[in-house]
């Protein structure tokens, strides 16, 4: 009998341990908390299905890109990057408040000293435009990846026309 109710007690406290070790679902958890980088906590700058005005989520939306693109060993603008960064002056002219960086990229063709100098003109390039279109140059800074961090992978002039390029990054 004494066994029987030593049994009876382990399988007990068997079950009851298992009950405790149970998954909890979604319903049983708390939320999770808001970042403290945005409102409400959504990174993208969307606070209940509406795009927060000044965040990236509202600069990609406005503008017709946040990149432009150069020739093969060019830092020149041509009217296509000229029209969007245009389009990118207005909305940072909207949006006194923000400060962006500017980056400059360049395809995996040459050397990485000269990739980083192309990347660097490239960002340059398009910051100073952004300034003559009135955009204090205190609220831009620049930064030349070069050829390390390519948008396209592949050794085509496909892949290469997408990673000459420089990138308007609006903070989250």
């Amino acid at each position: 009998m004494k066994r029987n109710l030593t049994t009876l007690t382990a399988c007990a406290a068997a079950l009851l341990a298992m009950s405790a070790c149970r998954s909890r679902t979604a319903a049983d958890l708390p939320p999770e908390p808001p970042s403290a980088s945005t409102p409400e906590g959504n990174q993208e700058g969307n606070v209940s299905g509406a795009v927060v005005p000044g965040s990236r989520a509202d600069f990609i939306q406005s503008v017709p890109s946040d990149r432009v693109f150069f020739a093969l060993d060019s830092y020149a603008l041509d009217g296509e990057s000229r029209r969007i960064l245009d389009a990118q002056a207005q909305w940072l002219q909207t949006h006194a408040n923000v400060r962006v960086t500017i980056e400059g990229h360049a395809d995996e063709r040459g050397t990485r000293e000269y990739n980083l100098a192309l990347g660097d003109r490239r960002a340059n390039a398009a910051r100073d435009y952004l300034q003559s279109r009135g955009i204090d140059p205190s609220r831009m800074q620049t930064i030349s990846y070069g050829k390390e961090r390519p948008a396209v992978e592949g050794s085509n002039e496909a892949a290469w026309a997408q990673n000459r390029r420089a990138v308007t990054v609006v903070p989250e």
